[in-house]
């Protein structure tokens, strides 16, 4: 695969969802000598399509597009442990004059769209989180120009996305910030950091492996390229960057040295993410049910008034363990002492 061999430096921007990951920060990353990554889990296909065509007017380095493959939530197994939550969220929703909406329990984000905008306007790479696609959807993808990743977290997953035909493996240790790429909905996902996952990962498949989880500083790097990685994927290292989509007050909070704790919850998607812990977290995190977008639809209103009033303690700050080594610097320069 001659994908990653083109990079000048082994180092890739994880595609995080809900704006972090901006075109500005994929061009970045791209004009550094690595590659960027779009995060498209959430929003429609037309907002990709405009991301897609902004980077291309910044860079024209190769860049690509990470998509969540939809959920296997049931409404007959989850739905009544849904419908608690949602009461439970009920009374800090009427405090801020909110309503929160039922779940919608089809695809809500819009994956088949988004297939088919990648293989009308192809881009060079796309990695599919969550699990594996439906049947024929990575060939479709390859045969339009794009190189396919599959994000794993262990072994078993690992072994399945290349019998499935993945061209390459994301390999998400525990200490990743965002959400744990695990296949199967309600697993809880294991804590292996990255050197032995990505060793354990090695016994079960020879495909091209990109290691991402906990990497803020050049040793990291190394230390995952010695355990097998051919390329890094960096993600919070990158949240304080000017490039970078995360908002003033989720930057200061990476900063925030009495904020050193991260843990993983389903409190605001339903899925387990590694984010600072807050308050909303504190009050919730135990009560949420395995439902991705589920819980995420129903507590929108919640984290988007928060978000807008700049409440760190009612809104999602995804994060990895690293994440105080994060620096208000550009992207390019946290790169390039990355690949030091």
């Amino acid at each position: 695969m001659d994908l990653f061999s083109t990079l000048d430096l082994p180092i890739a921007s994880a595609p995080m969802a809900g704006g972090p990951a901006s075109p500005e920060l994929v061009a970045a990353v791209g004009g550094a000598g690595g590659m960027g990554f779009l995060g498209a889990g959430y929003g429609p296909a037309t907002k990709l399509r405009d991301q897609i065509r902004q980077t291309r007017e910044l860079t024209g380095r190769p860049f690509g597009v990470n998509l969540f493959v939809p959920s296997d939530a049931r409404q007959e197994s989850v739905g009544a442990a849904l419908a608690a939550y949602r009461e439970l969220l009920q009374s800090a929703a009427e405090g801020r004059g909110l309503s929160l909406p039922e779940a919608q329990w089809h695809d809500t984000t819009h994956f088949d769209d988004k297939v088919e905008l990648l293989v009308a306007e192809p881009v060079a790479s796309v990695t599919l989180t969550f699990g594996l696609p439906p049947a024929g959807v990575m060939d479709r993808l390859r045969a339009a120009g794009s190189v396919v990743g599959v994000t794993v977290t262990d072994a078993d997953e690992a072994a399945a996305a290349t019998a499935a035909g993945a061209d390459f493996l994301c390999v998400q240790a525990a200490t990743a910030g965002g959400h744990r790429s695990t296949h199967t909905l309600d697993a809880e996902p294991n804590d292996l950091a990255l050197v032995p996952l990505l060793q354990q990962v090695r016994s079960a498949t020879s495909l091209p492996l990109v290691g991402a989880g906990g990497i803020s500083t050049a040793q990291d790097v190394r230390d995952a390229l010695g355990a097998g990685a051919v390329v890094v994927q960096v993600g919070s290292a990158l949240l304080r960057t000017p490039e970078s989509g995360a908002t003033p007050a989720y930057k200061a909070a990476l900063a925030d040295p009495s904020r050193q704790e991260t843990v993983v919850t389903r409190a605001f998607t339903g899925r387990p993410a590694r984010m600072l812990r807050n308050a909303f977290i504190e009050r919730y995190g135990d009560r949420a049910p395995a439902a991705f977008p589920m819980v995420q639809q129903v507590v929108a209103p919640l984290r988007a008034a928060a978000t807008e009033a700049g409440d760190i303690e009612g809104q999602p700050l995804y994060a990895g363990i690293g994440h105080l080594s994060a620096r208000d610097e550009p992207a390019a320069e946290v790169v390039r002492d990355l690949a030091d």
